[in-house]
């Protein structure tokens, strides 16, 4: 064997071996409990969110096949993880992000992320369901708003309805004595 060719024999044997040693740490893909899950305003919204935000952020995550073999696992996992950590339609009564960042990231095609969309083509939404969600979810919020937001802050009374007045009342104490 030329010096070449078993260099290449080398590598690929290498090669192999990492990627088979690699398997070994596996990703966390549990699916918690839903604790409570949102009240959507119609089904029609519940229908959208699910089909374009659930396996991110709900505890209902189809995994798909290739979500078991890494390295593509590890990425899955972490998106998964974040998405929940931000905002989780199953543990609505924990901390979630609020309402105008939730629309901006849609309203802004952030979310669902392109590299999602990719390999989940029913989760890519036109421009009037992107609307209707986004009109769904400003009904949904304020009926059934998140307990805090993922910052801790409340979402609850007329302050979550104006960005303004939530920011200049956000940071007051009660006064003790």
């Amino acid at each position: 064997m030329t010096g070449k060719r078993k260099a290449a024999v080398v590598a690929l044997t290498g090669g192999l071996l990492v990627g088979l040693g690699i398997q070994l740490i596996p990703a966390d893909r549990r699916n918690p409990a839903v604790v409570r899950e949102i009240a959507w305003d119609a089904p029609r919204t519940g229908e959208l969110a699910r089909r374009a935000c659930y396996d991110c952020h709900s505890n209902e995550t189809v995994w798909p096949w290739y979500s078991s073999i890494a390295p593509a696992s590890w990425l899955i996992a972490k998106d998964v993880d974040e998405g929940r950590e931000h905002l989780n339609f199953s543990e609505w009564d924990g901390p979630n992000e609020g309402l105008d960042e939730v629309i901006d990231m849609v309203e802004s095609g952030e979310m669902p992320l392109s590299r999602y969309v990719v390999l989940h083509r029913n989760a890519a939404l036109t421009e009037p369901e992107k609307t209707e969600l986004i009109r769904g979810l400003r009904e949904t919020f304020a009926a059934d708003p998140p307990a805090h937001d993922a910052h801790g802050e409340s979402e609850a009374g007329f302050i979550e309805g104006s960005p303004a007045l939530h920011g200049l009342f956000a940071n007051l104490r009660p006064v003790t004595r």
